[in-house]
């Protein structure tokens, strides 16, 4: 079973574990870099999509962007909520041997990392419409290949990602893939609500619970209790597992 999660915007470099290979698709990374690297400041900043103080750094960072020196592990390199529940910084062995074999970080800038890749920090979102290579955006850059990645040695696979980068490989399913979605919500007033904070909370718990599980199929998911959360029979399907966190056991964020 392989396991994709999506990447944060926030980022760090830490030095506490060694990184141990180089990204697969680093020669896709160069020519993003390169790309961008040739926008002026402002057209760089309407791609990011944020404010002056965030633009200035990225603009700086890809200014002197080095793709092959002074990298951190990529499950250390982003700080967002989900990597903060995740917590991997304070993984057992057994745990790091586990994501550095099921798991897969999607990301717009560097295509698809093992967890011990070494990165360096950037900022470009999948659906950031960066032109490139005769495509309009990122999503025709790379194509198919997240698919073929992913699926290279195990053709099942459990998505813990957003919308917006499980999209990179849920379109080239082919007959005889497995894929299976989870889906963290809330019961409010009779619905069925997800919100982004708490599924991103829940996701990172869930690759935390999954590593120490040792988990080998999807359906060992089902188990997951973390956050208050619990799988309902009755709201999934098979290509789709529900977890609720119900309203009177809901924890204040």
């Amino acid at each position: 079973m392989k396991i994709i999660i999506s990447p944060a915007k926030k980022m760090v470099t830490d030095d506490g574990l060694a990184w141990k290979a180089l990204p697969v698709f680093l020669e896709q990374a160069e020519e993003l870099k390169e790309t961008i690297q040739r926008l002026p400041y402002e057209e760089a900043k309407a791609l990011w999509k944020c404010n002056d103080q965030i633009a200035k750094l990225n603009y700086e960072r890809f200014a002197q962007m080095e793709l092959r020196q002074n990298l951190t592990p990529a499950i250390l390199s982003y700080e967002g909520i989900q990597y903060r529940y995740m917590a991997p910084g304070v993984f057992t062995q057994d745990c790091l041997d586990y994501i550095q074999g099921h798991l897969f970080i999607l990301s717009g800038f560097y295509g698809v990392l093992r967890p011990f890749d070494g990165i360096t920090p950037y900022r470009l979102e999948m659906q950031a419409k960066l032109v490139t290579s005769g495509h309009e955006d990122l999503y025709g850059f790379w194509g198919d290949r997240f698919y073929r990645q992913v699926t290279e040695e195990d053709r099942v696979i459990l998505n813990l990602a957003s919308q917006e980068y499980a999209r990179c490989v849920f379109p080239f399913l082919k007959p005889g893939d497995h894929f299976v979605t989870c889906i963290f919500a809330e019961r409010k007033n009779g619905k069925i609500i997800q919100k982004g904070t708490l599924a991103k909370m829940a996701r990172g718990e869930m690759v935390r619970f999954l590593a120490e599980t040792k988990a080998q199929q999807p359906e060992d998911a089902i188990a997951f209790d973390r956050l208050g959360f619990r799988y309902h029979e009755e709201l999934s399907r098979e290509k789709e597992f529900v977890f609720l966190k119900e309203e009177k056991g809901a924890e204040r964020l």
